[in-house]
């Protein structure tokens, strides 16, 4: 398998000295296909994992057996590749545990981390992320508790950032006024209707924090029908989704990207190539108003 020689020049973020691709691979709900869809996601010059130690939606460890292959044949480095995984706690996750269901809280995220470390055969992830508060309102005792085992992971060296995912506006700020480290990324689903998630995205800008937007073209299908998608997808010679994903590049989302197709694939990295006006811009965002 031939990896493009562009790959290694794409953008990054500089997130305290870890460098993170400016667009990431999910894996959620590809089931038997998750190891031969992250080997064609390599192969096309994604070198950002997105995955989770949650095998109800998740099959982490054959995404584990692509990236192991990738780099046991010396077709990829370690430092290459940017590989995020989350900890589940017990409501978002059906039998197959990957830890201890009667064990403490603490203990679960340990064992759901080592877990991770195993499927990549790595000695440290590059981002950590909390999969969710186990309430729709507020921070449970149970989000604490994970929480700090998180920071200890981050303190030891297992995990190099940390992150929180399906979080709303309140609960961010709740976490980050009181963790000992603060969430490095915020990833949520992101609806256009709800003005592409614009409160918690000017959260994170204040805090410092990455926004990684998910479901970017699935929740939005009316944008993608809309006149001034289809106008800007016309004005600049590209598809109507690679107008959105270039939109939440220039607003400064990390987009995450689920295609099954390579051809999809190479159009979805191909957005790093060239940018929306400020007014195109402040246009793509008025469509939460329509």
């Amino acid at each position: 398998m031939n990896f493009p020689m562009s790959a290694a020049d794409l953008p990054f973020f500089d997130v305290d000295g870890v460098r993170v691709p400016r667009f990431l691979y999910g894996t959620a709900w590809k089931e038997d296909q998750s190891q031969r869809l992250t080997e064609l996601a390599l192969a096309q010059g994604f070198r950002g994992i997105d995955t989770a130690n949650q095998r109800k939606h998740y099959h982490e460890a054959a995404v584990g057996r692509a990236v192991v292959a990738a780099i046991s044949s010396g077709q990829l480095s370690r430092e290459q590749l940017f590989l995020q995984t989350k900890y589940t706690s017990l409501g978002g996750q059906d039998h197959r545990l990957p830890y201890d269901p009667a064990a403490p809280v603490a203990r679960q995220v340990e064992q759901s981390l080592a877990s991770s470390l195993q499927h990549f055969e790595v000695q440290q992830i590059d981002s950590f992320v909390l999969h969710g508060p186990t309430l729709r309102v507020g921070l449970a005792p149970a989000d604490w508790q994970a929480w700090r085992a998180m920071e200890t992971a981050q303190q030891t060296g297992l995990t190099r950032l940390l992150g929180v995912s399906n979080v709303s506006l309140e609960q961010l700020q709740a976490l980050t006024a009181d963790a000992h480290v603060r969430p490095h990324f915020v990833q949520n689903r992101c609806y256009a209707v709800d003005g592409w998630d614009r409160k918690v995205r000017a959260f994170c800008r204040e805090q410092g924090m990455i926004y990684q937007g998910f479901s970017l073209l699935t929740a939005n299908f009316k944008v993608l029908g809309h006149a001034d998608t289809i106008r800007l997808a016309r004005k600049y010679g590209r598809t109507v989704c690679q107008i959105v994903f270039r939109f939440a590049l220039d607003v400064g989302m990390l987009p995450l990207t689920g295609t099954s197709d390579a051809a999809n694939m190479q159009a979805d990295l191909a957005v790093l190539d060239f940018q929306l006006t400020p007014a195109e811009v402040s246009t793509m965002e008025s469509l939460a108003e329509w």
